[in-house]
């Protein structure tokens, strides 16, 4: 299974179990204001914003702190100065690691990287040694009782995706960056289950990883992930399925 999509579910199912903890709250917050920083509070206009509301929505964020965290961006309120920070490299068997942050606090951040990398038999490579093998997409994720898969893939093609993947009763709609929300609101307006729509990067290459690295590798990715600072982790791993599977019982 590529990685992009068995590792979206992996952790859609554990945001999912995470809705509810404060740090969930607070990465969403960041990524309201940087968007919002970037390209204008418009929500219509700006791809980015619309995605990360649809997401803090979905998590049931309050409005009012939605509204905040957009102002934050604009200016119109005061903060705490958020920079976006990408960091490159390897996990166990060579597997291409992106790791996306915002962060307050940059030398906290790449010690904290660093050392995950360390911990699980990586290494921190420097900047552009493996982001070239990712192209940003659009990720929306379908969740509900009987989704048909074909059905689901007529439509999502239709509303202009480029590719609809199911794994584990979950379903991936890929999308160009550009076309992310038009498919979303396209799907939503068509009565699907859209549970989250959001820019990723998807690898363009895969790397097979054998069962004596999968697991190393794997928490290497989902502590990474838990990291405060980091906003997202992509990497180009390719696991078979009963692999995974028994991977996923143990994180």
């Amino acid at each position: 299974m590529a990685g992009h999509s068995k590792w979206a579910n992996i952790k859609h199912r554990k945001g999912a179990q995470d809705a509810k903890r404060a740090k969930v709250f607070t990465r969403l917050i960041r990524e309201i204001t940087v968007a919002a920083r970037q390209g204008g509070a418009d929500a219509e206009s700006n791809p980015r914003l619309r995605s990360a509301m649809l997401t803090a929505r979905g998590s049931n964020m309050p409005n009012d702190t939605i509204e905040k965290a957009v102002k934050r961006g604009t200016g119109d309120l005061d903060g705490m100065v958020i920079e976006e920070l990408n960091y490159e490299g390897y996990g166990p068997g060579g597997v291409a690691v992106l790791v996306e942050c915002q962060t307050d606090n940059k030398n906290r951040t790449i010690a904290e990287v660093r050392h995950c990398f360390t911990k699980y038999n990586g290494n921190l490579g420097s900047n552009g040694c493996v982001s070239y093998i990712f192209d940003r997409k659009g990720m929306i994720i379908l969740e509900g009782e009987g989704l048909d898969l074909e059905s689901i893939m007529e439509a999502a093609i239709e509303a202009g995706a480029e590719d609809v993947e199911e794994e584990g009763g979950i379903i991936s709609v890929i999308t160009a960056m550009e076309d992310l929300n038009t498919v979303s609101s396209a799907l939503g307006d068509a009565g699907l289950p859209v549970a989250s729509a959001e820019l990723v990067q998807i690898p363009n290459t895969l790397v097979k990883v054998e069962s004596k690295d999968a697991m190393t590798l794997m928490r290497l990715i989902t502590h990474m992930d838990d990291l405060d600072d980091v906003s997202k982790v992509s990497a180009n791993f390719d696991i078979d399925d009963d692999v995974m599977a028994e991977i996923e019982e143990k994180l």
